[in-house]
Parts: structure tokens; sequence; C-alpha cells
């Protein structure tokens, strides 16, 4: 561990002092010593047994013996953070990133990466038999990723004018005035207005570390004139970054600003310009809104193009600021690669594409079918998804753009001809009860369901097999995330011969 992550588990301690203080003032939560963690659980954490209860516990191994703070109790389960680490399990690992512990992501990292990619194949198959209540025929070996660092494809960071305090920093000055609090980094877990600035993030490619210490530096030095964004007053000048690259070396950034200051604003992005000629996209927002998200904020293109490329199989991807796409694109391919051999296209099927974000599967698939309709909530995505056509010279694809249960319904499928195959891909939350019904009127040969969401899996696939119509015949599970508890998940379901 670097310097500033001794007293690793003090740390841990210290971010959970908040719900402890509270939890002191309704009952004293106890200190439980030498327990022994048993395995590894949903969200990230593991799991033991203490009289009778379940514990789960944060950044823990299978095999530690630990003294652990106990900050939540209910009736069936308990909560506790590491106080110390008595015998290390045989299997720890050292992590690779001095933020561990501390910016909330990659809670896996002192786990081996076989040790990951095997609870997460039972973290869906649990699902899926508990949640579900699904039978399924084969589960395919599931896909690790090539790479487990520097993997990621996009990155999110926010300027906060008060940073995250170590405790050694705390110590050491008296005086907070003479503290730079400044920071850009990641927001802390449950902490909305605390940022953790971040040094190196082994997500990304190495240029982005570059550009985002460059930017804070920039700003740091002319402080008056790039102020960061005070979270809780709503008031300063540089609120967040966006960055995003593709396979190819293209990289897009988007540099969101609280309120317009043309003089600043173009001096930051010139510098920026001028030090990173690689940049191909890049693009600035003025959001004055009290969040952060700019889905509904118009974006400006400074230099370059107001989109970047990703390429796969012989086909191009445009992918604008606003636009879904997988944040692995090696390990992307490797998942489509699934959803396409589930969907065992013969070049006859009218295919129907659910969620279909920039069109990506809909063109992935579509040498493979007749005809493909993809269906997306955001209209840029959309926009973007009939350029991808286009531009592959991909003529038998069409795309419509709307909330998808108001877009699917059995008026749209009469006009449009009835899918032979379902692909869909939702997000988190899953799919609408009504698109379900819907799917199960048009009554497909298959329907491939990607998800990144097991437990909203399990429930759906379990609505789609309640009639008895569908089985579940394969299922694949695809790391995109190594080093993180999340995992993307193809199930193949066949409609039943009666």
């Amino acid at each position: 561990l670097t310097s500033r992550s001794e007293g690793l588990w003090g740390v841990l301690l210290l971010n959970g002092l908040h719900e402890q203080a509270l939890a002191r003032k309704r009952k004293e939560l106890p200190l439980l010593e030498g327990i022994s963690i048993e395995g590894l659980a949903g969200e990230g954490k593991a799991l033991t047994h203490v009289d009778g209860l379940v514990l789960f516990v944060p950044f823990a191994a299978p095999g530690d013996v630990c003294n652990i703070q106990v900050t939540k109790k209910k009736s069936s389960f308990m909560k506790g953070k590491i106080a110390e680490i008595i015998t290390p399990s045989a299997q720890r690992v050292t992590p690779h990133c001095s933020h561990f512990t501390i910016c909330g992501g990659c809670k896996w990292q002192h786990l081996p990466y076989s040790l990951q990619l095997e609870a997460k194949e039972q973290v869906v198959q649990d699902a899926l038999k508990r949640i579900g209540k699904i039978e399924v025929e084969r589960y395919l070996p599931i896909l690790g990723s090539k790479r487990t660092e520097r993997y990621r494809n996009k990155l999110e960071f926010t300027f906060s004018h008060r940073r995250w305090l170590f405790p050694d920093e705390l110590k050491e000055q008296t005086d907070t005035e003479e503290l730079d609090l400044t920071g850009l980094g990641f927001h802390l877990p449950g902490m909305f207005d605390k940022v953790l600035d971040i040094d190196q993030c082994h997500l990304g490619t190495k240029v982005l570390d570059d550009i985002r210490l460059f930017i804070r530096d920039y700003c740091k030095a002319e402080p008056e004139k790039y102020p960061f964004f005070d979270l809780r007053k709503q008031e300063g000048f540089m609120r967040t970054l966006m960055m995003r690259t593709t396979s190819t070396g293209e990289i897009m950034l988007v540099v969101v600003f609280f309120r317009e200051d043309q003089e600043a604003r173009e001096a930051l992005l010139d510098a920026v310009k001028a030090r990173f000629p690689e940049i191909t996209s890049l693009l600035y927002v003025i959001n004055s809104k009290c969040n952060d998200t700019i889905t509904n904020q118009e974006i400006h293109c400074y230099a370059g193009r107001d989109y970047i490329e990703e390429q796969m199989e012989g086909l191009t991807f445009r992918i604008g600021p606003k636009s879904f796409y997988q944040t692995n694109s090696e390990q992307a391919y490797e998942l489509y690669k699934v959803a396409r051999d589930f969907a065992e296209l013969t070049g006859e099927e009218h295919v129907y594409d659910l969620y279909t974000g920039t069109g990506t599967i809909a063109n992935f698939v579509a040498r493979q079918a007749a005809s493909v309709i993809g269906i997306e909530y955001v209209p840029e995505a959309i926009v973007d998804a009939k350029i991808n056509s286009e531009v592959n010279g991909i003529d038998n694809t069409l795309f419509y753009a709307g909330d998808m249960k108001d877009i699917l319904t059995e008026d749209f499928i009469l006009q449009h001809g009835h899918p032979d195959v379902i692909i869909t891909d939702p997000p988190r939350a899953g799919m609408h009860e009504e698109v379900i019904s819907t799917i199960l009127r048009a009554a497909p040969q298959r329907i491939v369901y990607v998800s990144c969401n097991p437990a909203t899996q399990a429930r759906d696939l379990q609505l789609l097999t309640a009639t008895g119509d569908y089985r579940v015949t394969k299922s694949r599970a695809v790391d995109m995330f190594p080093h993180t508890h999340h995992i993307e998940n193809v199930v193949q379901l066949i409609r039943q011969q009666h």
C-alpha cells in the first residue's frame, strides 16, 4: 500500500462514521473479534454467519480472519466494516490502485481474477434459480475479459471545491485554510458533496489520466478564474468531465461548465487542444441545472468532430456524447457474438432489437438477417444508429425512437411485420411488464435477452416463461467489468411447440 493508503481500515471506519454515529444513538453496536469470512456475496461484499445472522462485509476475502465493527443490525442480517485483519486470506492479492476501498469502485481488486469469475457465475445462477425460479437447460462457461486493467472506454469525473480529506491530512494540518481543498475525481459512495481527488485511475487508458491531471492543474493555477464547483451551494465554474475512447485510438473529451465565461472557457479548451492534439472530439456543455446529467443539454463542438468511431468485425460505429455504447470495447465484441450465436440466424429472419442504443447489435447481426428493426428511447442514439447503418452500407435496418412500451405495440408489429427473433438489451431496471406482454403476444421463435443485472433479468424471465410458451435453453455470462461485482448475462429462450 502507498503512504496515502496507510491506516487503510481506519479510513474505512472513518467513511462510515456518520452511519455509526446515528446507530449509536439508537443502540451501541458491537465489535466482533476473530471472525472468519466464509464466502462472497452480491454487490461486491463478502459474507459470514454470526449468531445465526448473515454478516455482510465489504473488502473482505474468503478465509480472512478479522475484527469487524458492526454498522447495522436487523432481525435477519448484519452489516459491518473491517476494523482489523488478523490473518489475511491466502487468496488475497495486492490491489493495484492506491484509491482502493475509498473511491467506491473496483471493490474486488484484492481478489484473484479467477475467483471473481467464479463468484460472478454463481451470482447469475443464483439469480435465475432463486429469483426467477428458472431451470436453465445449459450454462455455458463465463467469458472473462482479456484485459483486467485499463479496459473502460468511458469515464466521468467531478470538480469539487471541497474534496475528501484523508486522516493524515487532517492530523498534519491545524489550519484548514492552508490545505488545497479542490479536487477532480469520483463521488464517494453515499456522499453527494464529497469527491475523491484521483491521482491515477486504472480503468481508462493512460492518456485519460494525463488529460484529467492537466486540466486539474491548469485550473488550480488560476483558482479565481476557474473555481471548482460547490455541490451544496450550486456555484462555481468547472463542473464535470466526460472522456471516451475507442479501440482505434480516438478520444472524446466533454468539458462541462456551470456557467458561460467565454474568455476562460476558450483559454482552457485552447490549452487542452494544444497539449493533446490526439483528441479527435473536443466538446463542451454549459449546464446550470441542479444535477450533472447532460442528456437534455446542448453539446457544443469546439474542435474536431462531434463524435468518435469504434470498429468491430469490419463495421464502423459512430458514438456521440449522449450515445450508449458498452464501456468495455473488446468485451462488447465477445458479448455481441454470444447474442448473435444465441439468435441462430440463417439469413431469413425478421429481427427486432429492443433498446438498440446506437444500433450496435442491430447492425452487428444485420448481415445474417433478412431485416432488423431497432427501438431506443434516446433520439440522438437513433440518429447515430441510422448513420451507422449508412456508413456500413447496411440497407436492411429501420430505427425508431421513443419509450419502448409506447413504440412496441401490436399495431407497430402489424405495421412492421412479425418478428422471428427478438433481441432485447434493456437498462438495469429491466423491461416494463407491458413490453413483456407485447413480446409474448408477438410470439417470436427465439428471444435473446442481454442483461447487465441478473436480478431484473431473472424477474423478467419468470414472466416470459410463466405461460409455458417459452423455455430457457442457454445462459452465458460475459465479464465486462473486472474487479467489480457487475456482470453481463445472455439468455436464449425458445418458443415451445404446442
